[in-house]
Formats: structure tokens, C-alpha cells, sequence
């Protein structure tokens, strides 16, 4: 009986194992077919496919891009020759960046220069060339390349600072990332068929580095590291980044036309600041701004500095030169003042000026960030308001400079001069004048409509909410009637201000709650006149600002007066 059923039991046994063995292998032939398939559609794949399973990130330029190529054969011949290029690429780089470093040492440092400088042992690789046709024009050509660097160079700084401390720092760990811009133009009918090359920095990518000091990093230095970064960013934004090109004759000739040219201006009014990051113990801090499209010691605007605050309004107005509108950027650095010591950083931000409409003013608020190519740190940090207006030359009546040079107008005051059908006689007269200042006197019509969605001040659950207007200027006031338990109060009241300086005037809005032992302010809106001097009449809606919520809607209505004041 027991062999009967052992037997029984090894036969049920070995069909299992038969049936599991034909399932696996029937699997098995599946996955097989499965993967052919797969291989066989991916050799079908093109590149718009590939788009549609990976972003762009994951792709070297030649893939994402096609009309860019390869260049293997050329990494293969830069590793055989990189040490020859080292020694003499080493030689050109000191020679040509110690200058331009003493340019931009900051103030807590005496004196920098190379001690050493060789780039090491590993090559750059050459991720991808495209043939740049929009550019090239009539004349000449224009070749972009990537490039990718992850070096192991010896590059040592003696730095000394101005307490008389000496410092050699080691410059590791570089990780570097852009696409270089090769121009050759003119073309010509003699060897080697151009005239000249001119070369650029097109694109920054990324640049990372770590400063040492004997084998600790410099950080635990305050206020060294950070200038030395912005040291090092600013004299390669300023040396090679496009549209800054270096040009190098090849035959002898007259190659202006291939020089850094200005094509507009930007006006910036710096209008104020929310929120900013606290840097003293003690008290708030006291924060300017620092602004520059290209980072010129003279071509840098810097604002006055506003002590004790946070919210800082400065209202203040910049002119800068641009170079090329489409590639160029505005940037914005807030420190904080610490008196005979070395500013601490706040944060930065920046616009591209192709975001600019030209001839129109734009209004932002931008936040503030640690670093503008390296975003590690997301931390918040506050946000700026700015208006904007890019003037280029050449292209509009209304925004080319129709007056003198010698008159102290910004364009944006010239964009409204004109909008404002100044006469020819007046255009004349104000001409005969060595130097004046025209300002805009008028009545500014402010309609409070109503608020939405105040926060909660009373222990009832209500708030009590009315509105103070003020010219921060000329320091007149008024304010609306209050009303009483409500969150979305409706007012509906006018009230006009005379104005003797619109272009430099601003608009307080206030929103308070009324207390019977007190008030309590629950927000404000801070506008320049700008927007309503160019239109002339508008109703928006606003955000409140410092309020956990809330939004106020009014109506501006502008009639203007011009008057010419002599400051001759």
C-alpha cells in the first residue's frame, strides 16, 4: 500500500515538474519574442521619439539637437596634444586674468595672483558643434561648441587681505559646462580666407569650484569665500561671456564691426523690498542694492542704503547701456550694510532682458535667491519690485533720445515727454538750455473700490477694515471711512492729489483695522506713478502686501500739467 501510494505521489510529482518546466520555458520564448520586439522597435526609433520618453537633460546637445555633431575624432586628438595645450594655455591664462582680477578684487582682500597654474592631466571633451546660421550672415561664419570640463588642475591664489593676513588657496574640484561661440568674418579671397576670429563665451551651463586653505575649506573664513566667488564669476561674466567677444586678427585690417557695440538702454526703477532675510542680531537689517547688466565697477548702480528694515522702499531710478537685448540679463544683489565691515549678502536675482517688451514698462517682483547659477540652497529669502522699460536706439520716434545729451533725463522721462505732445517750439527751447530737469505736475484721481478676503485681526472673527492713502513725496494723506465686521468691505470712495513730481513720486496704500483702544495695520500696496502716467487711466486688483491674505481694488485716473524746471 505505502509503495502504491509513494508511486502515486512521484508521478503526480513528475508531471508537475514536466508542466512547470513547458510553462517556464514557454515564458521564457515569450520574454525572448517580447525583447525582440523592443530591440526591434528601438532601432526604429528617432530622435522625436526619444524626446517623448526623456527630457532633454539626459541627452548630450548632438542627440536633442540635430544639426549639431559629434566630435570624437577631435577629443581623440586634443588627449594626445592636452599636455602641450597645458603648458601654453597655462602661460596665456595667468598672463591675461591676473589684470583682470585686480580689476575686481573686493575690498576686504589687498592684493590676488597666481602662485601656480596648470589645468592637470584630463582634457576638456567637446560634447557637440552646430554651425550657427542665424548669425552668420553674408560674411562669415559662426560655429558654436559644447564643451565639457571636469579637470584636475593645480591652481593656487595668493591672496593677502587688508588686515595683513596671507592666504594660499587651492582652487579644486572644477566642474565646468558652457558652449563657446567661434566667429570667423570677414571672408575673404586670401589664405586663410577670413580676416579675423572673434570668440565667446555663448553659454554658461555650469561652474562649480571649491576653495582650501592647508586642506580645510576656506568657509570657516567669514566673508573671504564669498568674495573670492563673486571675484571669480564676475571677471569670466565680464572677460568672455557673450556678448563680450575677444578678437584676434589673423590678417591686418580694420574688423570695428566685430566690436561690442551698444544697441538701447534699460531704465530700472529700484521701487522696494519685502521680506528680507534678517542678518543682524540685533535689530533688522540695514539693505542696499547692487545692480549691473554687465558687473563694470563703472557700469555698477549701487542704491542708498535703508537702515532697520526689511521692507525697505527706495525709489530710486537707473540707466544702463545694453549690448545685445536678446542674450543679456539684469542682475540684482541685496546686502545688507555693516558699516566699516564687508557687506553680508543677502541674496540675488536677475531678468533677461528678451523678456522686455520694448517701449513698455514692466512691472515685477522677483525673489531672491543665493546663487543665481547654482540654486542649492531653496531657502527664501525675499523679493524685490521693479519696474523696467528697455529703450533701443534707432527703432521708435517715440523712445530714441529726442533731446540734447547733455539734459538729465532719463528715457523713460523722455518716453513720457513724448507721449505727452511736448510741441516742437517746446522741444527747441528746452534744446537752447545747457542743462534742466522737466518734471510732470498733475491731479492724481485714486478710487478705494474694495477689499476681498482681509485676514481675521478681531477676536470676533471680523475685522473693522479702512484705507489710508499717501504720497510718500509730499507727504499728503487720506483715508476712507471705516467699516465695520466685514472681510470684504466695499468703499467706493475718490480722492485727488495734487502732484508736483509724478516721475519720482510714489503711492502708500494702507489697509488698517479699526480698534476701539488702538488700530492695527493689516497690509499696504506700494505703486509708483508710472503705469498710470503711461496710460493715463486703469483699474486693477492688487495683492497686500506683510498681510497673511487679502486683496484691494482701485481705479487711478492721471491729468497731467509738464513744466520745465532750470537747474542751469
Amino acid at each position: 500500500m505505502g509503495f502504491i501510494l509513494g508511486l502515486f505521489i512521484g508521478i503526480v510529482f513528475g508531471i508537475g515538474l514536466i508542466m512547470a518546466f513547458v510553462r517556464g520555458e514557454s515564458r521564457r520564448s515569450k520574454r525572448r519574442s517580447d525583447l525582440a520586439k523592443t530591440i526591434a522597435a528601438l532601432a526604429r526609433m528617432t530622435v522625436q521619439d526619444s524626446r517623448k520618453l526623456l527630457p532633454p537633460q539626459f541627452y548630450p546637445s548632438w542627440v536633442v539637437f540635430t544639426q549639431q555633431q559629434k566630435l570624437t575624432w577631435l577629443n581623440q586628438h586634443l588627449d594626445k596634444i592636452w599636455p602641450f595645450v597645458n603648458e601654453a594655455a597655462s602661460e596665456l591664462i595667468k598672463s591675461n586674468v591676473e589684470p583682470i582680477l585686480e580689476q575686481y578684487t573686493p575690498a576686504v582682500l589687498d592684493s590676488l595672483k597666481f602662485s601656480t597654474l596648470t589645468l592637470g592631466t584630463v582634457a576638456p571633451q567637446f560634447t557637440g558643434i552646430s554651425l550657427v546660421e542665424s548669425e552668420c550672415g553674408p560674411g562669415g561664419i559662426t560655429i558654436e561648441f559644447e564643451i565639457q570640463w571636469d579637470g584636475d588642475p593645480d591652481i593656487v591664489l595668493d591672496i593677502n587681505t587688508r588686515v595683513g593676513l596671507a592666504l594660499p588657496v587651492e582652487v579644486k574640484d572644477i566642474g565646468f559646462t558652457g558652449v563657446f561661440r567661434v566667429m570667423l568674418k570677414p571672408l575673404i579671397d586670401q589664405f586663410p580666407c577670413f580676416g579675423a576670429i572673434a570668440y565667446s563665451l555663448r553659454e554658461k551651463k555650469k561652474l562649480d569650484f571649491v576653495f582650501k586653505v592647508s586642506g580645510s575649506e576656506i568657509s570657516s573664513i567669514p566673508g573671504i569665500s564669498e568674495a573670492l566667488e563673486e571675484t571669480i564669476r564676475d571677471a569670466i561674466e565680464d572677460c568672455i561671456t557673450w556678448p563680450v567677444r575677444n578678437i584676434i586678427p589673423i590678417i591686418p585690417g580694420d574688423y570695428s564691426d566685430l566690436e561690442l557695440k551698444p544697441v538701447g538702454t534699460l531704465e530700472v526703477k529700484l521701487v522696494e523690498a519685502k521680506e528680507l532675510t534678517n542678518k543682524d542680531i540685533l535689530g533688522k537689517s540695514d539693505p542696499f542694492a547692487v545692480m549691473f547688466i554687465r558687473p563694470l565697477p563703472d557700469r555698477t548702480k549701487t542704491s542708498k542704503v535703508i537702515d532697520n528694515d526689511l521692507n525697505p522702499i527706495w525709489n530710486e531710478h537707473f540707466e544702463f547701456m545694453v549690448e545685445d537685448d536678446s542674450t543679456q540679463r539684469l542682475t540684482v544683489r541685496i546686502f545688507d550694510d555693516e558699516g566699516l565691515q564687508a557687506a553680508e549678502f543677502i541674496g540675488c536675482c536677475c531678468i533677461p532682458l528678451s523678456t522686455l517688451q520694448p517701449g513698455k514698462v514692466k512691472d515685477v517682483w522677483l525673489k531672491l535667491l543665493k546663487d543665481l547659477d547654482i540654486q542649492r540652497d531653496t531657502r527664501y529669502r525675499g523679493q524685490v519690485h521693479l519696474e523696467l522699460l528697455y529703450c533701443p536706439f534707432g527703432t521708435d520716434g517715440n523712445i530714441v533720445n529726442p533731446f540734447d545729451h547733455d539734459f538729465s533725463l532719463t528715457s523713460l522721462e523722455k518716453a513720457l515727454k513724448i507721449e505727452t505732445n511736448l510741441t516742437k517750439a517746446d522741444l527747441r527751447q528746452m534744446a537752447s538750455k545747457k542743462k534742466k530737469e522737466m518734471f510732470i505736475r498733475g491731479v492724481l484721481s485714486v478710487t478705494v473700490i474694495s477689499a476681498e478676503d482681509l485676514p481675521i485681526v478681531d477676536f470676533m472673527g471680523k475685522a473693522d477694515p479702512f484705507v489710508v492713502l499717501l504720497m510718500k513725496k509730499s507727504e499728503a494723506k487720506q483715508k476712507t471711512r471705516v467699516i465695520t465686521n466685514n472681510l470684504n468691505p466695499v468703499w467706493n470712495q475718490t480722492f485727488d492729489f495734487m502732484v508736483e513730481d509724478a516721475l519720482h513720486e510714489m503711492l502708500i496704500i494702507e489697509v488698517w483695522d479699526h480698534d476701539t483702544f488702538g488700530k492695527d495695520r493689516i497690509g499696504r500696496v506700494i505703486m509708483t506713478l508710472t503705469r498710470v502716467l503711461m496710460e493715463g487711466e486703469y483699474q486693477d486688483c492688487f495683492p497686500i502686501d506683510i498681510a497673511k491674505s487679502g486683496r484691494i481694488t482701485m481705479s487711478l485716473k492721471w491729468v497731467a500739467q509738464h513744466k520745465v524746471r532750470d537747474t542751469s
